[in-house]
């Protein structure tokens, strides 16, 4: 049986018992705007036009982030899939909701974004990837508890085949194919369900988890793929020359993703514009982790490097809420993402929720903390311990630095603004001693107030009753 931490337990007792009271005369359906999310996967921060990456456009992207709050500093907390998921859709970090490998189940129980939203009025909707069901990638996600308060369903745990991508449709547990490439049907699909919804007295909370720009890098339509040439592919200065080749080849399917995503978010302002919902709609665009893509050695995620944990995250903000559009330097994290949309709602913020509410930073009515914090509870997969040397780590991330201390101690040290592509590690520089010193102990600060008492990921695995195989890993099944 799974470990529940009691307070967990008690969040949520608080929130069943908790009046769902806002402090307005108005129907919450009449003063609330509906909630979009385009969640992507595996899409580093700097791949953007407006981020200055040279390999690639997004004319789209770059108009959103135009008229949208852009945190530039946002990290994903623990970079890798189901642990984001788990964190976006509670509000709490992984060593509480328990969702700290892949293809593990966040408990049924939990407080969530759809039962939160669904309380208050919102009509709720899920398309795509799920991943936080653990009961086999392709399997049927039944109704109820396990689909977490979302009513509206065409997902599927997970699949990378996207041209003959898996889902399922409401109650109905018979395999169907989404046509085509799957972001192309499953963005059709999302504007159906909000077209739907233009007239109705409820407002909507839609998820859209697309699976790119997630390898396989080169199975994006050939439209895409044509754009880019592997040879004029500018890499990173920290992708060593024995993976340049490759990286290069890589780099090309992956932005061939990324610009078909970009037309399909220029699809969707589209249309929100032309049904008038767009000045009445919160859109977060985000992704759950990045891609190494060669830097450092490495592929995918899990590491604390920036290509690894910084994500796009940009907050398109209805102009009634008063809140100024533009850059932002606040490290928000994933946890923060489901308190900042409940504030923005003006919907209470559950007990269970660790993360920060926005708001009033956004506001302009307060101040937020200059660190956050990165975490490698169990290296896993593609950075298990057995074949490829991961570790487990913690990190803080400001500004300007990263830090990170392994379970032998200082580990990394990077000056993110002299060497933003972390290639001169200043662990033991006695240069930086004092530095390395302050770090180490805002890191053992943080540590102690979110009651981290970072042990060996095998000692999380044996308290939560997970299974792993010799490598430490989750087996999954299709």
């Amino acid at each position: 049986m799974k470990y529940i931490p009691f307070y967990i337990l008690l969040g949520i007792v608080l929130y069943a018992c908790k009046p769902n009271h806002i402090p307005s005369e108005e129907p919450a359906s009449k003063i609330r705007p509906n909630v979009l999310i385009l969640l992507t996967d595996q899409w580093r921060a700097q791949a953007t036009g407006y981020a200055g990456d040279p390999n690639v456009k997004t004319p789209y992207l770059d108009s959103l982030a135009a008229m949208s709050v852009n945190f530039t500093n946002a990290v994903s907390g623990m970079p890798v899939c189901s642990p984001f998921r788990a964190s976006l859709l509670t509000g709490q970090r992984p060593l509480t909701h328990g969702v700290f490998m892949n293809d593990v189940q966040l408990d049924s129980n939990a407080v969530t974004m759809g039962k939160i939203f669904s309380k208050a009025g919102y009509i709720t909707g899920y398309i795509g990837k799920w991943h936080l069901d653990g009961h086999g990638r392709l399997q049927f996600i039944p109704p109820g508890a396990r689909r977490q308060g979302f009513d509206f369903w065409r997902g599927n745990e997970c699949t990378h085949d996207y041209n003959k991508s898996l889902y399922y449709m409401g109650n109905n547990p018979t395999r169907k194919t989404w046509q085509g490439y799957d972001a192309f049907s499953q963005t059709d699909e999302a504007i159906r369900y909000m077209k739907a919804k233009e007239k109705s007295d409820n407002p909507f909370l839609m998820v859209v988890s697309y699976g790119t720009p997630h390898a396989p890098y080169h199975s994006a339509p050939e439209e895409y793929r044509n754009r880019f040439d592997p040879d004029k592919i500018i890499l990173h200065e920290n992708v060593p020359d024995s993976l340049k080749m490759k990286a290069k080849k890589d780099l090309a399917g992956y932005y061939a993703h990324i610009s078909a995503l970009d037309d399909m978010v220029g699809k969707v302002i589209k249309n929100l514009k032309e049904s008038g919902q767009l000045e009445n709609t919160i859109l977060v665009f985000t992704s759950d982790h990045g891609d190494l893509l060669g830097s450092h050695g490495a592929y995918k995620k899990q590491q604390p490097y920036e290509e690894s944990a910084r994500v796009p995250m940009l907050f398109h903000i209805p102009k009634n809420l008063d809140i100024t559009t533009g850059e932002r330097e606040a490290l928000m994290n994933s946890e923060d993402i489901l308190p900042t949309i409940l504030g923005l709602c003006n919907i209470p913020i559950p007990y269970s929720v660790e993360g920060i509410n926005y708001r009033p930073y956004l506001e302009g009515k307060a101040q937020v903390g200059d660190a956050t914090l990165l975490t490698c509870v169990q290296p896993f997969g593609q950075w298990n311990k057995v074949e490829h040397g991961g570790r487990e780590y913690r990190a803080i991330k400001t500004k300007r630095y990263t830090f990170a201390r392994d379970l032998k101690g200082p580990w990394l040290l990077f000056d993110n603004t002299s060497d933003p592509y972390q290639i001169d590690n200043l662990i033991g520089n006695a240069q930086f001693a004092s530095l390395q010193n302050d770090l180490d102990r805002q890191l053992s600060e943080r540590l102690r107030e979110t009651r981290d008492e970072f042990l060996p990921g095998m000692d999380y695995i044996k308290k939560w009753g997970y299974p792993v195989d010799e490598t430490g890993t989750v087996p999954y099944t299709h």
